[in-house]
C-alpha cells in the first residue's frame, strides 16, 4: 500500500460552487485498498477551498455560497489588483484541507455528509491531492 498523494483533476464550471468530491476520494481509497487509516484532502489553490456538510439537499449548497457571498460580498474596496479578493477570502475561511477516518475500507462520514471542492474562482481545472494514510 503506497502512502504517496494521488492527485483529481476538477473541472469547475461556474464561478462560485461547490462540487460533491466524495465518491471520487472514495474510489481512491478503494484503489489503495486501505482497510483502516486515514484520508488527508488538500487543495493547492488560494481561490478554492474543501469542506464537509450535507450531500442530501442541494439547498443547504446554495444557502452556503448565498451567506458566503453576503459575509464577503464580490464588490468591496478590495485592494488586491486581480479583482478576486473574495475568492481568497472564501476561500480561506473555508480552508484548504480536510481529514477523515477510514474505517472498514469506507470514508467515516456522517449519514448526511459529502466532501465538497469549493471553487470561488471559476470555471477552471482544480487539483485535489489525496493522501490515504494507513493505521
Amino acid at each position: 500500500m503506497s502512502i504517496s498523494p494521488r492527485e483529481l483533476s476538477i473541472a469547475t464550471g461556474e464561478r462560485i460552487q461547490l462540487v460533491d468530491i466524495t465518491r471520487l476520494v472514495q474510489e481512491l481509497v478503494d484503489t489503495e485498498r486501505c482497510h483502516t487509516g486515514y484520508c488527508v484532502i488538500f487543495v493547492p489553490h488560494t481561490t478554492a477551498g474543501l469542506t464537509i456538510n450535507e450531500n442530501a439537499d442541494p439547498d443547504v449548497r446554495r444557502d452556503i455560497i448565498q451567506s458566503l457571498d453576503r459575509i464577503v460580498p464580490r464588490d468591496d474596496k478590495y485592494r488586491h489588483q486581480e479583482g478576486n479578493s473574495p475568492a481568497h477570502i472564501k476561500a480561506s475561511l473555508l480552508g484548504f484541507s480536510q481529514t477523515v477516518f477510514i474505517e472498514a475500507g469506507r470514508l467515516k462520514l456522517g449519514t448526511w455528509q459529502g466532501i465538497y471542492l469549493a471553487e470561488f474562482d471559476g470555471p477552471r481545472q482544480r487539483a485535489v491531492w489525496v493522501r490515504i494514510i494507513p493505521a
